[in-house]
């Protein structure tokens, strides 16, 4: 299927490792020219070498910036625009809460979490949204973790800030889409990325056991029987940047294997 992305400018946020990672390779094959975001210069240069072993001719630029801020975000993004143009499509899969056991949690845990994964976000996604809404067109999409949608006791703060931008989500579709904009998220369940084992730390923590018992019970809790590929998750976001997903906005599409039976 040609997904028509071909010659697009994509700017990935949280690119070096990880889903975003995954998402680059996805919209490289698909020969799209793809900006790299992420806080460290260093895992960015090894992401784009590594990138350029699988395509060779690829167009890639990276730029460090941390999303909490918002005027590095907004630097960035100048910056992507002048090497590459407009944006055609926005990933975002930057910035990640740390997990913490509830007992634990203080007021400034809080706090950090809203900037780590909602402001990490919304820095970003606001001005881009903008930005697409004054040319009549674009696509954002975000990588928004399950935890927005499942409590979990040892990530309420980082799912409370998921929820909030699936909130964020659909609301900038229902804003932006007179003016030819779309605005979606997958929402991944536990996926096989170095992001996972970090975070089954204040599982293990929690219950504790060690971290095969923890991988272990998460697998077991998947209908599917298995955790999610960074790859499978990368797919979902390439349809739905591309125009094969025309009439889809506004939506926050489940991507957890079954694990949570619900109507969402």
């Amino acid at each position: 299927m040609d997904l028509k992305l071909e010659g697009k400018h994509v700017l990935i946020t949280g690119g070096s490792k990880g889903i975003g990672f995954a998402c680059a390779q996805a919209f490289l094959a698909e020969g799209a020219h793809v900006s790299l975001v992420s806080r460290d210069q260093a895992n960015l240069d090894t992401a784009k070498a590594n990138l350029l072993t699988q395509f060779a001719q690829a167009k890639i630029a990276t730029f460090s910036a941390d999303l909490i801020d918002q005027q590095a975000a907004q630097n960035a993004l100048n910056q992507a625009q002048a090497h590459f143009g407009e944006l055609d499509v926005l990933v975002n899969s930057a910035g990640a809460a740390k997990r913490t056991p509830a007992a634990d949690l203080t007021p400034e845990d809080w706090r950090a979490a809203i900037d780590a994964k909602f402001f990490s976000y919304i820095n970003m996604m606001s001005p881009v949204a903008q930005q697409m809404a004054k040319r009549g067109r674009g696509v954002i999409v975000n990588v928004i973790g399950a935890g927005g949608k499942t409590a979990s006791p040892v990530h309420l703060a980082g799912g409370s800030a998921n929820a909030a931008l699936m909130l964020a989500t659909t609301g900038m579709a229902a804003a932006f889409g007179p003016q030819g904009v779309r605005v979606n998220a997958v929402n991944p369940g536990q996926t096989l990325t170095e992001r996972l084992r970090e975070g089954l730390k204040a599982t293990c923590k929690q219950e504790g056991i060690d971290m095969d018992e923890a991988l272990d019970r998460a697998t077991k809790k998947v209908p599917l029987g298995r955790l999610a590929e960074a790859q499978e998750i990368a797919q979902a976001v390439l349809f739905l940047a591309s125009p094969q997903s025309s009439y889809i906005t506004g939506v926050n599409i489940s991507m957890d294997g079954g694990a949570a039976a619900c109507v969402l």
